[in-house]
Formats: structure tokens, sequence, C-alpha cells
């Protein structure tokens, strides 16, 4: 990956992260990387009827919608890859790993400096690995 490639990628994840905290959710880790896979955000939401849940946000940037949003490229080898990750994260956190766990995806298009976010809230779950 290209240094500049990597700076536009952690701009938008920092805007996705500040986007998810300003609705609720605090930040537990960012690029949680494991042999299996990495985890882009992970994050506690504490706001919902089922208590705390802990939410594995996958970041995607496109400029533009016009080959499918972001969304539409986390095929199933890219999801295994998430829950496995996942499993890792919760592994070396014993205290959530009793937690409810969702799988969430933060679309972003457009400027990187200043990214259209579209939050997509239990994107996909990890029976569908």
């Amino acid at each position: 990956m290209t240094d500049s490639r990597r700076a536009r990628g952690d701009v938008v994840e920092a805007a996705a992260r500040a986007h998810l905290a300003a609705h609720g959710l605090r930040p537990l880790a960012a690029n949680a990387s494991y042999r299996l896979g990495e985890l882009d955000l992970v994050m506690l939401d504490d706001g919902g009827r089922d208590g705390e849940v802990v939410v594995f946000v996958e970041v995607r940037y496109r400029r533009s919608a016009a080959f499918g949003g972001g969304a539409a490229s986390i095929d199933a080898g890219k999801r295994r890859r998430i829950i496995r990750a996942a499993g890792m994260f919760l592994a070396r956190h014993p205290r959530l790993a009793q937690q409810a766990c969702r799988f969430d995806v933060v679309e972003a298009q457009g400027e990187p400096d200043a990214p259209e976010l579209y939050w997509i809230r239990d994107a996909f779950r990890a029976d569908d690995g």
C-alpha cells in the first residue's frame, strides 16, 4: 500500500470514528491487525436495548459509487477475515468476549478530507462468513 493511500485511509477512518462517536459509540481500538485479518475500528455501543455491544467496523472508501458502494466490495472472503480478526480481538480482551457483537460498515465517498459517510449497522453477521 502506498503512503498516500494509507494516509487517505487514515483520514477517512478518523472521519468515520468521529461520526460514530458523535452518535454515542466509544472507540476501543483502531487498525487492530492479526495474522488472519485487520479490524479498522472497534467501538462500544452502550446505547442499545441489548446493553453494551462490541461493534467491529469496516470502513470502505470509494471516490464515487460508480462501481458500487464500499459495502458492495466486502465479499465473503473479506467478511471471513473480519470475523476471524474479531474472534482474535475478543480472545485478547476477555472482558469483552461475553458482550453481544455486531459488524457494521461505514461507506465513505467523495473527497477524503470531507467524505460523505453512510453508516450501515449490522451490515453482516458472523454466521454469514
